[in-house]
Order: structure tokens, then C-alpha cells, then sequence
């Protein structure tokens, strides 16, 4: 699977393909659409700050209900997914483009060999 198959936004779950556009940050993507629900968002808090209302609980779990928070963890997962395999995507790369294990580590803060055995796809 090509890595332009895989692009969802990270937060609704749709597919480029069902939306205007998606913007890449690293290991998430935003579309369009979300990007406007946050926005709107956003304003609604603005207002409701200038008129003394609370602010909303954080963390986000603090209000939902176990059966909520056991249909949410899937989608949690699912992320945690595509960013493992988005970081996969980009150590590749840079093993494409010569960057040794000892770099790769370096930058993850991890040791030379904990990023081979981890990325390589050797065991």
C-alpha cells in the first residue's frame, strides 16, 4: 500500500478522497472540513470565555462514559498506527538516502541497534 493510500485526517477518519484537502504534520493530518469544526470551536470558547463560562474538562475522558471511551480507543489506536507507520515511511527514506542507524537513533533517542531492530525489518 502506497503511502498516499493510507492518507486519513487523523481526527474524523476520512479519506483524501472525501475531502478538499488534508494538511500533513508529523504522524497526523487535518482536513478541511475539521480544520473549519475547529475553528469554530475555537470562536465558541472565545465567547464563552469573555462571558465567564468554564472552561471545557480536560482531560477529554474526564466526562465521557466507559462505554464511550471503549468506542473511542479504537480510533485511538488506529492513530497510534498510521503514526508508527508514518514513522516507518520517513526512517526508510532516510535509510534510502545513507542516513545511518546511529543518526536514526540519535535523533529518536534511542541506541544504533534499537532503531535497526526496530526499523529494519530484519530480525
Amino acid at each position: 500500500m502506497t503511502v498516499e493510500a493510507r492518507i486519513r485526517c487523523s481526527f474524523c477518519g476520512k479519506p483524501d478522497t472525501e475531502v478538499e484537502r488534508i494538511v500533513a504534520g508529523p504522524g497526523v493530518y487535518i482536513c478541511d472540513q475539521c480544520v473549519s469544526l475547529a475553528v469554530t470551536v475555537i470562536e465558541q470558547s472565545a465567547a464563552l470565555a469573555e462571558e465567564g463560562e468554564a472552561k471545557p474538562k480536560l482531560p477529554m475522558w474526564s466526562s465521557l462514559s466507559d462505554d464511550e471511551m471503549l468506542n473511542h480507543i479504537p480510533r485511538v489506536s488506529a492513530h497510534i498506527d498510521a503514526t508508527e507507520a508514518d514513522l516507518v515511511a520517513w526512517v526508510r527514506e532516510l535509510r534510502r538516502r545513507g542516513v545511518t542507524w546511529t543518526k536514526i537513533g540519535e535523533s529518536l533517542g534511542i541506541t544504533r541497534q534499537s532503531a535497526w531492530e526496530r526499523f529494519s525489518g530484519e530480525e
